[in-house]
């Protein structure tokens, strides 16, 4: 039978590499239109988890060609996308509901 200290080393282990296991996390608000903030600034070499939440009532596109990445955002409502890991550079994204005013990038650095 295990000891209570093997067990409990064990337990700490696996919640320690499954929480260094975890994408680094960014969030992308779109509000009026925009994303805020316009620029975000992650490692190269890295994959992230970006959560894009929609503030706006009307629903937006988080697209980037650059990114190969293109996902709908209802009014209200939250996405999370997927990206990298990037080679060091900066990458556009745009909401293509509102290309106008809906811009920002990614700097990989």
């Amino acid at each position: 039978m295990p000891r209570p200290a093997v067990l409990s080393l064990a337990l700490v282990l696996a919640l320690t590499t499954g929480a260094a296991a975890q994408d680094p996390a960014y969030t992308l608000v779109i509000k009026d239109h925009q994303f805020q903030p316009a620029e975000i600034e992650m490692p190269a070499g890295q994959k992230i988890a970006l959560t894009v939440r929609n503030n706006d009532s009307t629903p937006e596109e988080f697209e980037s060609t650059e990114l190969r990445r293109e996902k709908v955002v209802a009014g209200g409502e939250e996405i999370t996308v997927y990206i990298g890991p990037l080679k060091p550079g900066k990458y556009e994204f745009f909401g293509d509901f509102n290309p106008n005013t809906a811009r920002g990038h990614i700097i990989a650095k």
